[in-house]
């Protein structure tokens, strides 16, 4: 069962179609479930995520000076904090275990799929305005605690289960709830009851559907070491 996630992101996911199921069932995703991804594959994707995160966090930090009100722009901001001061956190610390110190990976080659996706995420935000940032922003947040919470109920002993855990967690599981909040909100506010008729709703959608793209294409790059 897929987790709810609110009114918005239910629709875009299901605009997304098979291109949803390629991320969240990516052949990287089964093998942190089965075990059978390989460790260097899975460090080097975290390298690549820490570089990642950093751009995230200035996306959601660009969303602050995009958002109307004053809790859009809480929510925003609190997110920034999670980002910097807990996910990439977290990166440095795994790493650290592997001997990758915080230095080598400020000193990492940025991947071409990563620099695809996370520049394609602040254009959305520099060239179009909170929802255009937010749909594209949506599926690493959403994605990442559906993949999480389905990781937890099905995988068995797993060298990954730290992963799985922490994105299946109540604190990020919390943080998935309140951007879903945050989003049908946004979607409201300016798009009214019935967001599908307005003329946006399309380009929107796929806006997220391209965003979904890049993460399929990000996991495909961590299995190419």
């Amino acid at each position: 069962m897929m987790p709810d996630y609110g009114a918005t992101f239910s629709r875009w996911r299901a605009a997304a179609g098979e291109t949803w199921t390629a991320y969240t069932h990516h052949a990287f995703v089964q093998g942190m479930r089965d075990g059978t991804l390989p460790r260097a594959a899975f460090l080097h994707y975290l390298v690549q995520d820490y570089i990642f995160l950093i751009h995230f966090s200035r996306a959601w930090a660009l969303a602050v000076t995009k958002a109307e009100t004053i809790e859009e722009m809480r929510l925003c901001a609190a997110t920034v904090n999670a980002l910097i001061d807990e996910e990439i956190k977290l990166h440095i610390g795994i790493c650290a275990e592997a001997g990758i110190s915080e230095e080598e990976l400020a000193r990492a080659e940025e991947r071409t799929e990563n620099l695809a996706y996370t520049r394609y995420v602040l254009d959305a935000g520099h060239s179009g305005d909170f929802l255009d940032l937010l749909a594209a922003l949506a599926p690493c947040v959403m994605g990442y605690g559906e993949i999480g919470m389905r990781l937890q109920a099905e995988a068995g002993e797993t060298p990954y289960a730290d992963w799985i855990a922490t994105y299946a967690g109540a604190e990020y599981q919390s943080a998935c709830n309140a951007v879903a909040d945050l989003l049908d909100a946004a979607v409201r506010r300016r798009l009214g009851d019935h967001p599908e008729n307005s003329p946006r709703w399309d380009a929107l959608c796929a806006r997220f559907t391209t965003a979904t793209r890049l993460e399929v294409g990000f996991w495909d790059m961590g299995l190419s070491p």
